[in-house]
């Protein structure tokens, strides 16, 4: 199959074409920029996508389009016009890709969205596909949008669209949040959070991300829908942090100060939304992804922390 991948030089764009260029696909790379060339493209076009106003000779000769640029979201986020930003990268790029992907003759439109379309948190029960949207930020709200977009689009014509919604990726070559946790982990220092054992979040592997993707584009039948996808084990903070640490050989014993305390303290010191990220939950059930395509993540939750925290050592 030709696969074109928008955003095929980031984290997870670049172990997508690795997977999908070793199964055998034709991987073309859409880049923001020219870039040395890693083996496994059969081409590359390059070009922003916020510029760009024809995007067909980019979808000559392509079945399948796998869209992960994006503008990312971002906890302090500065721009002035960040939610028109959000609307134009997020959701009105994406409905033109797609929209000239449906007249080029492309069959299926994967598109990488985010649990943040449901909610951000979750108290007595994970996020399914039964919950009603309720994006509470600009990101959310344009991911939102754009899978309106694609939905709209796949009943008009002959494009298969599939939204896949997901929590935190993790794994070798990961970057912001999730990269200063593990440096963070990798300190011989205790660390005041094996007292957040209250909570549970969903996490990602990149390695089940690619693998669910490439079930996607392979997959017989034609499937226009939003999906909820995770690695299925859920974590407290607690757990999540003694597994990185063990991962990296810090066995050091953490303080269990009681999660209130954590908060207050980080309310205190200006860390509140961080703090929440650690403190609260956020579950997602991905029954109904695994159920429809028969898919079992590739990796457990074990095997990933391990190689993402492989990759760590490495890099230090």
């Amino acid at each position: 199959m030709r696969i074109l991948v928008t955003g095929a030089n980031g984290f997870i764009g670049d172990s997508l074409c690795r997977h999908l260029a070793a199964a055998g696909h034709s991987v073309i790379a859409g880049l923001r920029s020219k870039a040395p060339d890693p083996g496994w493209m059969e081409t590359w076009v390059h070009g922003n996508l916020e510029t760009q106003e024809n995007f067909s000779p980019a979808l000559e000769g392509i079945e399948a389009v796998v869209h992960l640029a994006a503008r990312v979201h971002m906890m302090r986020e500065r721009a002035a016009d960040a939610e028109a930003i959000y609307r134009r990268v997020n959701s009105e790029i994406t409905g033109k890709i797609a929209t000239e992907a449906a007249k080029a003759g492309v069959q299926r439109f994967v598109f990488l969205s985010s649990i943040k379309v449901n909610g951000e948190s979750t108290q007595t029960k994970p996020f399914s596909e039964k919950n009603d949207p309720s994006p509470e930020d600009a990101y959310g709200q344009s991911k939102l949008a754009a899978e309106l977009a694609l939905q709209e689009i796949s009943e008009n014509t002959k494009l298969a669209c599939t939204s896949l919604r997901i929590p935190l990726v993790y794994g070798p070559g990961v970057k912001a949040n999730f990269r200063a946790l593990l440096h963070l982990c990798g300190l011989p220092i205790p660390l005041p959070l094996r007292g957040i054992t209250d909570n549970r979040r969903s996490l990602l592997f990149v390695g089940n991300l690619t693998d669910a993707i490439r079930t996607v584009l392979e997959d017989p039948t034609s499937r226009s829908e939003s999906f909820l996808l995770s690695d299925g084990e859920n974590l407290s903070t607690a757990d999540l942090i003694w597994r990185l640490r063990r991962s990296l050989g810090q066995p050091v014993p953490d303080l269990k100060v009681p999660a209130s305390i954590f908060t207050t303290f980080a309310e205190f010191t200006g860390k509140n939304a961080a703090a929440m990220k650690l403190r609260g939950s956020l579950e997602i059930d991905s029954s109904h992804f695994r159920r429809t395509f028969n898919w079992t993540p590739a990796f457990t939750v074990d095997q990933g922390i391990a190689a993402t925290a492989a990759w760590h050592r490495a890099q230090r």
